[in-house]
């Protein structure tokens, strides 16, 4: 299945936003087994010059998980070029960024999922700006 072209504003590029169905089940899992705590992953894939493909997902280290936020040390990243954003969960059912969302954004994308984290229909993914981004999963 080929990958929707979107416009990756704040970059002034194109790109087709890819995330792989795997990738997408182990994101509601997390979240759902978090629930009402906050989950939060890195976004794992590549960036090439028609295509951004989130492929893994990946357990921050010394995350912290609250019924309102969910955090990480950045300092205790390891160097990974492969890590290009984080998805997080909204326990509330918002479909939206929070200011602070916005604030700390870390790559190149955002993937929030809303309760009931049943499928695709609860995720969004959105560019550095906080505008949501089409995406295929593939």
């Amino acid at each position: 299945m080929k990958c929707k072209w979107v416009n990756e504003g704040g970059f002034g590029l194109d790109k087709a936003v890819c995330v792989e169905r795997e990738v997408v089940d182990s994101i509601l899992s997390h979240a759902q087994m978090l629930h009402p705590r906050e989950s939060i992953l890195l976004l794992k894939g590549k960036v090439s010059k028609h295509k951004i493909t989130v492929n893994d997902v990946l357990i921050p280290p010394l995350a912290t998980h609250g019924n309102t936020f969910s955090a990480f040390p950045l300092s205790r990243l390891p160097i990974d070029f492969s890590v290009i954003g984080v998805a997080h969960s909204h326990p509330s059912g918002a479909l939206r960024p929070s200011v602070t969302d916005l604030n700390k954004f870390y790559g190149r994308l955002m993937l929030i999922t809303a309760y009931p984290y049943k499928s695709e229909q609860n995720i969004i993914i959105l560019n550095r700006q906080g505008k949501p981004l089409n995406y295929t999963i593939v």
